[in-house]
């Protein structure tokens, strides 16, 4: 019967009471007791970025002692519960070094399956300590996946928050520049309508059209006023432009 379930570590002689719980498959991480006494815990190791498959490490005790792929006791248990926390540790050091966007989503496409795997470990080895209330190892495995769990959760939380705050600071930048391209838009059409006149002017005394002699006389007079009170316009509008900016 254990060649028909490979993914069992081949030294493991498991009873036929905790083999009947068991597929073809893995599955799920679960703590499986059997009716003499003994218990399988069926844990996932760190789940990998872009890697929809969970590899499965086993834990089995016999009714006397632990057993692993590692070897007896709980030093591969150890082991993971140690790569968990390493691993927080480093997606934590990334979300304070993150200014984008695209950082936080890889993040977060990260924090979340941690998550998720640290809370069902954590719940297989609750049910695991319960059945061993007396074993200081397993209520210390228990107790260090309940902090990876903590961990992960806020992990994930942080940087959901993150991204959150990341749009939002986006979006207010964005809608600064739309009001202030707004503004100055309506200047410039200001600007336009005040010279429409001038304009106006200048396109009547170009026409080949007889003018009256005071109006050729004033030309020049006409022209220099036309730019003195252009440059007067300018001067209101920049000086009122510059004004609103120190103020934002």
């Amino acid at each position: 019967m254990v060649h028909e379930m490979p993914y069992l570590p081949a030294e493991f002689i498991l009873p036929a009471d905790l083999l009947d719980q068991l597929s073809n498959r893995s599955g799920c991480q679960r703590c499986i007791v059997g009716d003499s006494g003994q218990l399988l815990l069926v844990l996932h190791d760190v789940p990998k970025s872009g890697v929809p498959e969970r590899k499965a490490s086993f834990f089995w005790y016999d009714g006397q002692r632990w057993h692993s792929a590692e070897g007896p006791g709980l030093q591969g248990l150890v082991h993971l519960l140690d790569d968990y926390a390493k691993v927080i540790d480093q997606l934590e050091a990334i979300i304070d070094d993150a200014d984008t966007a695209k950082e936080i989503f890889d993040l977060i496409r990260q924090a979340g399956p941690l998550a998720r795997s640290s809370r069902n470990l954590y719940h297989a080895l609750l049910d695991a300590a319960a059945k061993f209330p007396k074993d200081r190892d397993v209520r210390t495995a228990r107790d260090r996946a309940h902090e990876n769990e903590r961990a992960a959760d806020l992990l994930y939380a942080d940087a959901r928050v993150t991204l959150e705050f990341i749009r939002a600071e986006r979006a207010e930048e964005q809608a600064k520049s739309s009001d202030r391209l707004a503004r100055l838009g309506f200047r410039l059409n200001l600007l336009a309508g005040f010279f429409l006149p001038l304009v106006a002017l200048g396109g009547l005394m170009g026409m080949n059209v007889n003018l009256p002699n005071f109006a050729m006389n004033g030309f020049w007079m006409i022209f220099l006023g036309g730019l003195l009170f252009g440059v007067i316009i300018l001067f209101i509008v920049g000086y009122k432009t510059g004004e609103s900016s120190e103020e934002e």
